[in-house]
């Protein structure tokens, strides 16, 4: 069988070593190249045992690739999206660069359980941010049924893996400072992410104020976000509005129970669950969601969105 073959910009950090790893494995795509300055003539060992050596970005043979992935860092992503295109491949760009809210208004916003339509066939796909998909996925249900009250505020606290961070050297990412600790950061409503959640949100034609804090865990992986949503009216059955809502959707489980971050890591799939408020005086409801922040928070969302952009079907070569 015809292997498509792929590209990765960024190749060396989380996201470009789980996106080699996820080529690596799929039944009809092959690895044209690996780019990563830093680490450039360095082979390393990808999940499941393979081995990429990563080569210079400069010497990237970027019309090699029927599609590219740029996880390149923010700011600099851009300009690799553009010679990609240049070169005559489609891309997907996993940077913030391009996103809705930011300077990507006419790319298509690769949350693809939202904008699906727009991502067949599309030549570049702005790929969701980590936080941005674990909430916006938990909010779609109220915002698109009208329940979100007019002018209220949603409440937002998530907590994610230390390789959200990325891959450069932190002093506040060592282990003696992650470890054993739990702490915020972007506080006071500052994290880029919320560019492209208030654009989605008022995108459908909703008027409320989010507020977002994220938290930093000490493990690897993983993002668990507790939404608090004030309702226009109260729902009998929350459970219900959402597995109406994502009735069919290979990569979003709707559940009872609460969801865990042991559920969902090194998948690519998003777990969540809608609970009524009580002892609260208006209606109030709040929504969990756990999703893997490399897997369906980066690189299993954008071969999802990559699939489509093939034709393939969105499933292949992605862990459920």
């Amino acid at each position: 069988m015809h292997r498509t073959p792929i590209g990765v910009l960024g190749a060396s950090g989380y996201a470009g070593r789980e996106l080699c790893a996820l080529i690596a494995r799929h039944p009809r795509m092959s690895l044209a190249f690996a780019a990563a300055n830093e680490q450039r003539g360095k082979t390393v060992e990808l999940n499941g045992g393979r081995t990429v050596t990563f080569i210079a970005t400069d010497d990237a043979p970027l019309g090699d690739a029927e599609i590219v992935f740029s996880a390149m860092p923010h700011g600099a992503s851009k300009v690799w999206v553009e010679k990609s295109r240049a070169a005559g491949a489609k891309v997907v760009d996993l940077s913030s660069d391009l996103r809705v809210g930011n300077d990507g208004n006419n790319i298509p916003y690769g949350l693809t359980e939202l904008r699906r339509e727009s991502i067949r066939g599309a030549s570049v796909v702005a790929n969701p941010g980590c936080y941005a998909t674990a909430i916006l996925l938990g909010l779609l249900p109220l915002v698109e049924a009208g329940h979100v009250e007019s002018g209220a505020t949603i409440s937002v606290s998530a907590a994610s893996g230390v390789t959200g961070a990325g891959l450069s050297a932190r002093t506040d990412l060592l282990f003696g400072e992650v470890t054993e600790n739990f702490r915020a950061y972007s506080a006071g409503n500052t994290h880029r992410h919320l560019n492209e959640m208030r654009a989605v949100l008022g995108e459908l034609s909703c008027d409320a104020d989010l507020l977002f804090t994220p938290h930093l865990l000490p493990v690897a992986r993983g993002i668990l976000a507790t939404i608090t949503v004030p309702l226009s009216h109260a729902i009998t059955d929350p459970v219900a509005l959402y597995r109406k809502r994502f009735a069919g959707e290979p990569f979003v489980e709707i559940v009872e129970s609460l969801p865990e971050l042991r559920h969902v890591n090194h998948r690519n799939v998003a777990r969540i669950t809608a609970i009524q408020a009580e002892q609260v005086r208006r209606p109030t409801l709040v929504v969990i969601s756990a999703i893997d922040n490399l897997m369906k928070g980066a690189a299993g969302q954008a071969m999802q969105n990559a699939n489509l952009m093939l034709g393939f079907d969105e499933t292949l070569g992605l862990p459920s």
